[in-house]
């Protein structure tokens, strides 16, 4: 991967898109959105236009939830959305995907996939300092054209789908710093440190021994 230009910042895009096996509809009365999934059946009551707007486009694939509310008279940005979508959100996380991408239209980064009903995700980033390490018992498995991060006891999976994101991978087999990984990582910092959160966040990481002073 080329660098940006110096000056041109890395834009990075934090996606979200409901589950492939997942359906969303009204219920019969219209008060109320139903999803429908392999792990069950969630019902939204009295949902805003807002968010249901976002779910039937997340039905579709990933969106930019700060993209879903366009700034009105000249002020505001759409981040005003994005709050008032992560309640909802929250709610059926376990049919939520995390995915991570760049604006550099090559395709999305790394997905972070729910594969239990308690499954709750958040990006966990590691003090520069503290050593970490791939957990023992991930495996890593190619399918199609991407490589899957999973472990039986982990409440997610990890869908990588760009080099990128295995070059940080490849990095975690033995302990080591996010800084040493900045500086041999063949990327931006601010991308390898976002790869290496949403690995943390999704438990495929574990820290090892005391911080590095």
């Amino acid at each position: 991967m080329i660098p940006p230009p110096e000056g041109s910042p890395l834009r990075l895009h934090h996606l979200w898109s409901l589950h492939e096996d997942t359906a969303v509809g009204w219920d019969e009365e219209g008060q109320a959105l139903v999803l429908r999934g392999p792990r069950g059946t969630e019902r939204i009551e009295a949902p805003s236009t807002l968010v249901a707007e976002a779910l039937y486009r997340m039905e579709m694939g990933p969106v930019l939830l700060a993209n879903m509310v366009p700034p009105k008279d000249g002020a505001g940005t759409g981040r005003s959305g994005y709050q008032a979508l992560l309640p909802a959100l929250r709610a059926i996380s376990h049919l939520v995907i995390r995915t991570l991408s760049m604006e550099d239209l090559k395709g999305p980064v790394l997905s972070v996939v729910p594969v239990s009903r308690t499954a709750r995700f958040v990006p966990a980033p590691v003090p520069p300092q503290h050593r970490v390490r791939l957990r023992p018992d991930v495996t890593i498995t190619a399918r199609a054209d991407a490589f899957w991060l999973e472990g039986r006891a982990l409440e997610h999976q990890v869908q990588i789908h760009r080099p990128e994101g295995m070059w940080v991978v490849s990095l975690l087999a033995w302990p080591t710093t996010p800084e040493a990984m900045v500086e041999v990582a063949p990327m931006p910092a601010e991308l390898t440190l976002a790869i290496l959160g949403h690995l943390a966040g999704a438990g495929m990481t574990v820290v090892v021994g005391r911080p590095v002073t």
